[in-house]
């Protein structure tokens, strides 16, 4: 199995800011696309405020990889604009995989 380390990262919009923080996911898909280490990256809705992104990773150094690049380094630059309180951010471990 290559997935082994995974992020679940929740992100809750201020009010009025919901369409800002889609555009800022969408925007992230062109990035991590060149982080060689994430393997699979999803922008998620799970409410009309509440997004999250759930990636996966082949090892800790590619977690922490991603942790120290370019995408988390906007959002925290812009969390305090985008969304009503810090992100979410769970490091979790990979059980099973369906390809």
């Amino acid at each position: 199995m290559t997935d082994q380390k995974a992020l679940v990262v929740i992100l809750e919009a201020k009010p009025g800011k919901e369409g800002d923080v889609r555009k800022f996911l969408e925007g992230g898909l062109p990035i991590v696309r060149d982080e060689p280490a994430t393997l699979h990256w999803y922008a998620i809705r799970l409410s009309p405020t509440t997004f999250g992104i759930v990636d996966t990773f082949p090892d800790e150094a590619g977690r922490k990889a991603h942790l120290g690049g370019k995408v988390a380094a906007a959002l925290m630059a812009q969390a305090p604009e985008l969304l009503a309180k810090p992100p979410v951010i769970q490091q979790v471990n990979v059980l099973a995989v369906k390809r």
